[in-house]
């Protein structure tokens, strides 16, 4: 699916996890690339500068060879990770930038800290995020969720995951999460709103069922908290970002916020550049995978907006 790929790394194991990731995510002809950022960007010809670049570049081989890929290496000065980051993923045409989760996270999930929080917002191609440990317990992708709400961000976040599913022969699944605006005090829900409720759920369910190829399921909660929940039962979460900002920039909204301190599994947000390709070679997986060649996103016909929440 993604022909550039772009790895962030830090000589960390949450870099290798990126690295794991980014080799599943990566079309068999595609690019991968290993970056590390560093900050000797205002002393470019000091001593320190010097020793910085060449620090770089060690580690980027050096990850490299514990890795046992093939990709390119950059090294990069800038002011932050995520403005570098930002500036090699432009440079070179990358469709996805991906990352690992912080250190003070729990193994398994995704937690996002501060530094690579800016490596995501504003980013101007698609980001995945490696949960904690990914590398040591890689495991073969049987189920892949989208967050479903009939928005179009949510139709090309299922049509990705079609494509994903497809090549490696896993099942996909979409959950909607139906709510109400909080003007229903706490304590107190007049019965209107319970048949609301009731009335959104059957219709957010039998959108879900025309759905071809899709086991789908439609809850009443918070969409943070049902997706978080919903990510326990698959092995990558895929979601759109519909974030205001610039067209070509990944801007998180807050449930993919909260997505990307809290996912149980990998996690993929598809910025509106990502969203708007219609069609995209398979990803290519390293090891005993294998998978075909399908095309996104002609078999997803449009749905009408829901009265619900799935990734704003």
């Amino acid at each position: 699916m993604f022909g550039k790929v772009l790895v962030g790394v830090d000589g960390r194991s949450s870099g290798r996890d990126a690295i794991a990731l980014a080799r599943r995510l990566v079309d068999r002809d595609g690019e991968l690339t290993l970056a590390h950022i560093h900050g000797s960007e205002l002393m470019p010809s000091s001593s320190f500068g010097i020793e910085q670049r060449e620090h770089s570049q060690r580690l980027l081989e050096e990850e490299r060879k514990i890795a046992g890929c093939t990709a390119r290496l950059e090294s990069r000065s800038a002011s932050s990770v995520g403005r570098g980051l930002h500036e090699l993923a432009e440079e070179a045409g990358a469709d996805l930038l991906v990352v690992g989760s912080c250190s003070r996270g729990f193994v398994g999930r995704v937690f996002v800290g501060n530094a690579a929080r800016g490596s995501l917002v504003g980013a101007p191609c698609a980001v995945a995020t490696a949960p904690l440990g990914y590398a040591e317990r890689p495991s073969e992708i049987v189920a892949v969720g989208v967050g479903y709400d009939g928005s179009s961000e949510s139709e090309a976040a299922l049509a990705a995951g079609r494509v994903l599913a497809g090549a490696w022969g896993a099942k996909l699944r979409a959950l909607q999460v139906v709510s109400i605006s909080s003007f229903a005090y706490p304590g107190y829900v007049p019965p209107e709103i319970g048949e609301s409720i009731d009335a959104m759920l059957s219709d957010a369910q039998e959108r879900l069922d025309a759905l071809e190829g899709v086991e789908g399921r439609a809850v009443y909660g918070l969409a943070g908290e049902e997706l978080v929940e919903f990510g326990r039962q698959v092995d990558l979460l895929v979601v759109g970002s519909r974030g205001y900002g610039p067209v070509s920039r990944l801007i998180l909204g807050s449930t993919a916020e909260y997505l990307q301190r809290n996912a149980p599994c990998p996690l993929l947000v598809l910025s509106r550049t990502a969203l708007a390709r219609n069609a995209a070679p398979a990803p290519s997986t390293h090891q005993d995978f294998a998978p075909p060649q399908p095309v996104l996103g002609a078999e997803v016909a449009p749905q009408p907006a829901a009265e619900s929440i799935a990734a704003p």
